[in-house]
């Protein structure tokens, strides 16, 4: 549509923040679900040499990795957002950021105008779902949980 309205000389300049943000936005939200359907991308050069005992430790051994970073992810982003720094100034965005030179909630988007806090939410909603889908990942590596059946990703009947 942008192409088109381009061509036509009115361009309307926020469809590309918009589909920018969106583009983020289901980056992030995929990579959490790939993440607990363990589709993700995976280098099995070590892996493929290990005896199925030892692959099941390194599996837990990256999960277990992966878990600490999803961790420590939300940590930096509990310290950048600072929720109970804003709550402590009224919600009043130009007091936090006057006193902390914390502008995350004074910011606003480009085009659209909107507050950049909102769009930036997708980062702690991104630090929370991997956490808990590691910690459930963990848990099946570990033996504590029961491995759920997954779907196949094609079907009989819908492969060419």
């Amino acid at each position: 549509m942008n192409v088109v309205t381009r061509f036509a000389k009115v361009p309307t300049y926020w469809i590309d923040q918009a589909s920018i943000f969106s583009l983020i936005w289901f980056g992030f939200i995929g990579a959490s679900v790939m993440t607990r359907l363990r589709i993700h991308f995976a280098v099995t050069l070590l892996s493929d040499q290990l005896s199925p005992k030892w692959v099941v430790r390194l599996r837990a051994l990256a999960t277990g990795t992966s878990l600490t970073f999803a961790i420590g992810f939300a940590v930096v982003c509990w310290l950048w957002l600072d929720p109970l720094g804003i709550a402590s100034h009224g919600f009043d965005a130009q007091a936090f950021a006057s006193e902390t030179f914390n502008f995350l909630y004074t910011e606003r988007t480009q085009t659209l105008e909107w507050p950049s806090w909102i769009v930036n939410l997708i980062l702690p909603i991104f630090a929370l779902t991997p956490t808990v889908h590691n910690a459930a990942n963990l848990l099946e590596d570990l033996g504590i949980a029961r491995k759920r059946e997954q779907a196949p990703l094609t079907t009989a009947e819908g492969a060419a």
